[in-house]
């Protein structure tokens, strides 16, 4: 089977597909080039900025070796694992758990993903995700009057972000424990909402922002020795 991709719908110049946008972030969460992964899979750096810009099919023997450049696997690259639940996969062999420091969990929050809140019901305990955003200190994030999340301000509250490596059964987590707050200056809104990268993913008129100030962040890494970076 040849490695020229087969062409989707015609369209505008640079669409691009879920498996392009499937490699590239898999290549950039290994801080790898295009070089870097062309070199590896055997193939031109042209060649991967093509799959990567464009919505394209390469040949099965080209997304294999990519995969394995990658190291992920072909299900991940075409995205057959998403609407399965995380962590079905075998552990790794010899896994270490290790405490994060302060600076190490604040490095891993960044500056902006998905998040989930611990919120106090009337009918019990709930988890709630939301987008948030990383402030002097704080992680804030936005939703609705009358919304769940809205009923933690002024309560001590768990905020807490993980990630999981499927391919290597590996991941992360984080847990920021500190006061909700509403934010209420005119100015610190717009800095948070200038920072936001996004809209909430929930859509809907979710201006009412809220501001978790770091008392306690504690993080939990499971390592994997003989895995990538």
């Amino acid at each position: 089977m040849s490695e020229q991709p087969q062409p989707g719908p015609a369209g505008p110049e640079h669409v691009t597909g879920d498996f392009g946008r499937r490699v590239e972030a898999r290549r950039k969460q290994l801080g790898l080039s295009r070089d870097e992964i062309a070199h590896r899979a055997g193939s031109a750096p042209g060649y991967i900025t093509y799959v990567e810009e464009q919505s394209a099919t390469p040949g099965i023997g080209f997304m294999l070796r990519l995969a394995d450049a990658l190291g992920t696997s072909l299900e991940e690259l075409s995205g057959a694992t998403v609407d399965l639940p995380p962590g079905t996969g075998q552990a790794a062999y010899h896994p270490e758990l290790l405490t994060l420091d302060r600076e190490e969990c604040w490095a891993l929050l960044g500056t902006h993903g998905v998040g989930r809140v611990g919120v106090a019901t009337g009918e019990g305990p709930a988890i709630v995700p939301v987008n948030y955003v990383v402030n002097d200190g704080s992680v804030a994030f936005r939703t609705a009057a009358g919304a769940l999340p809205a009923r933690t301000v002024d309560h001590e509250i768990a905020f807490e972000v993980d990630r999981i490596d499927e391919a290597f059964s590996r991941g992360w987590s984080v847990l920021v424990v500190g006061r909700a707050r509403e934010v209420t200056d005119p100015a610190a809104q717009r800095v948070l909402t200038e920072r936001a990268p996004t809209e909430p993913w929930a859509g809907g008129d979710r201006h009412l922002w809220i501001s978790v100030q770091a008392s306690r962040v504690t993080g939990r890494r499971i390592f994997v020795r003989d895995a990538p970076a």
